[in-house]
């Protein structure tokens, strides 16, 4: 039997995941060539989905300013690690503080509504600079994930639980 050791590149901290996405782009990517979309206001839109929250994110140049639903981004997601998430792109795409964020977001709970976020912020950075596509896509930040929550079986308590069985 050989021993045979798998690096996998998924394992680590950011700044390994930024090491990892900053290699060459896709074949299919140089292809491709993508034009800026902004609006009258230089901005940028897309929408986000994660689980049941959708987003609509706007992004435009400035002091790296985050606001969703009309509240600052401390107060909305006031756990760290739902913050963290939102940086992620702009950290990975060496865009950190360069650009405001003002999203709104309904549905879901705060942390598919921070799924999102980083969902539509991903989407949106690369439609104000084309060029970061093959960045944000190795990093996997354009991919919506698509796990949603299970629908609720008739004759079962939950999507797959049984109810309790009574022998008397």
């Amino acid at each position: 039997m050989s021993e045979q050791t798998t690096d996998t590149p998924l394992t680590g901290t950011l700044a390994d995941l930024k090491t990892l996405v900053q290699g060459t782009p896709a074949a299919g990517e140089q292809a491709v060539t993508r034009e800026a979309k902004r609006d009258e206001f230089g901005r940028s839109y897309a929408t986000g989905r994660r689980k049941d929250a959708v987003a609509r994110v706007w992004v435009k140049p400035g002091k790296g300013t985050i606001e969703i639903n009309g509240k600052p981004v401390v107060k909305y997601f006031a756990r760290p690690v739902l913050r963290m998430l939102l940086t992620q792109p702009f950290l990975v795409a060496d865009r950190y503080q360069q650009f405001d964020v003002i999203a709104t977001v309904v549905g879901g709970g705060l942390s598919g509504q921070a799924g999102a976020v980083r969902h539509g912020i991903s989407r949106a950075l690369t439609h104000y600079e084309p060029e970061l596509r093959p960045i944000l896509k190795k990093a996997g930040f354009l991919t919506r994930d698509p796990r949603v929550v299970e629908r609720k079986k008739y004759g079962k308590a939950k999507a797959r639980r049984s109810f309790q069985f009574s022998k008397r």
